[in-house]
């Protein structure tokens, strides 16, 4: 078990009429001007833009907003956000939606306070000096962005992500009630995201984390097990709220204690998404089936630990390899269950731009710390991905 600090001051408020709060906690900060992003008219729906327009008002706060996030956001409504927010002397950013909405108000919030190009924080590592505030009133369960101290950005075939204790959000209001209308396919690629968060955790080199380890693989099981609740009853709120805190679980760092992880599926499917604009959880899917085919046979023990204990796969049934092969096989049945295609020709890709993305994506070097992939090996897991 490697030395770790675990640091996230994220205030969350879980639970039924949770929105109500939004008063007092706004109050602890004592903004003069907030700036509200979101994406499409569903805030309005669901109630939450008056109770915003409630609390503002309430406090004499000014009031800004703009509704015109997409997935994969990109840095270019970013940037007119930063400019108009300059203007507006705005102090305060609230997020409502989910990781595009909440990833576009912490990159807002670097860009306002900061008088270079807000790209140079995902590009070249900029340090901030300040970080407005941010806060979140979250409507999915996926990404985690609501705890996480980090934000991911598109410009052009570029998919970037900058990581900071400072873009923690201040605080995270979660009303499961909120997803019970999703669509399915968001639902679901929702749940692969936040899979991929406890898988990228779960492979890392540590023997020695037990107790990380333990978490994981009842956090995996949780998941799964509300995932099929929610086939059977979309409308199950329960299970809609144990899939929302998991999300949040998932990615606040605490499942990074003692140990280091992979994240090497991650940036393969950043290169994805980036040239193809797939949405993310499905990408995910795609990926993370045929990084552990590939992984399997090079360096199979952290895959058939996971085989044996979440999906029993038996040690006297099964050698190592086989196990890890197996795990491989059981993600793909779930993904497929629960409506996500798993291989790029399902999707449409072929293999015309694998080198491209291999090339881009190990710019920096390897991806990847249970194995580190180079270029080469990214383009064997893409040609495995093809299925």
């Amino acid at each position: 078990m490697i030395g770790f600090e675990y640091y996230n001051p994220a205030r969350i408020v879980f639970g039924e009429d949770s929105e109500k709060k939004l008063k007092e906690l706004l109050e602890e900060y004592k903004p003069t001007n907030l700036l509200l992003v979101y994406s499409g008219d569903f805030i309005k729906t669901l109630g939450i833009y008056s109770a915003i327009e409630e609390a503002v008002k309430q406090l004499g706060i000014g009031f800004y907003e703009n509704g015109s996030v997409i997935p994969n956001p990109s840095i270019d409504l970013v940037r007119n956000l930063v400019d108009q927010g300059k203007k507006d002397h705005v102090d305060f950013v609230l997020a409502v939606g989910g990781g595009s909405s909440i990833d576009t108000a912490k990159a807002v919030a670097l860009g306002i306070p900061y008088d270079g190009d807000v790209w140079d924080f995902f590009e070249k590592g900029k340090v901030p000096e300040e970080v407005l505030p941010i806060g979140v009133i979250a409507t999915t369960a996926s990404s985690g962005s609501e705890t996480s101290n980090a934000a991911i950005l598109s410009q052009g075939e570029w998919k970037l992500g900058f990581e900071d204790d400072r873009i923690i959000p201040k605080f995270a209001i979660m009303n499961p009630k909120f997803t019970v209308n999703l669509p399915p396919y968001q639902t679901f690629v929702g749940i692969a995201d936040v899979l991929s968060h406890l898988l990228e955790r779960y492979f890392s080199d540590e023997r020695y984390s037990d107790t990380t380890d333990y978490l994981i693989e009842g956090a995996i099981k949780a998941l799964t097990v509300n995932a099929d609740r929610l086939l059977k009853d979309p409308k199950d709120v329960n299970a809609r709220g144990e899939i929302q805190w998991l999300a949040s679980v998932a990615h606040n760092n605490f499942l990074d204690a003692g140990r280091r992880a992979d994240w090497g599926s991650h940036r393969i499917e950043h290169e994805l998404s980036a040239q193809y604009d797939l949405t993310h959880g499905e990408g995910m899917a795609v990926v993370t089936v045929a990084w552990t085919k590939y992984i399997a046979k090079i360096k199979p023990w952290r895959l058939a630990l996971l085989a044996s204990r979440v999906f029993g796969a038996d040690a006297f049934d099964y050698s190592e390899e086989e196990r890890a092969f197996l795990l491989s096989e059981k993600l793909s049945d779930f993904y497929k269950k629960i409506g996500l295609k798993t291989t790029l020709t399902e999707l449409g890709i072929d293999d015309k731009d694998f080198e491209t993305m291999a090339k881009r994506a190990t710019r920096n070097g390897t991806v990847g710390h249970y194995e580190p992939l180079d270029a080469d090996a990214i383009v064997k897991v893409l040609t495995l991905a093809l299925g």
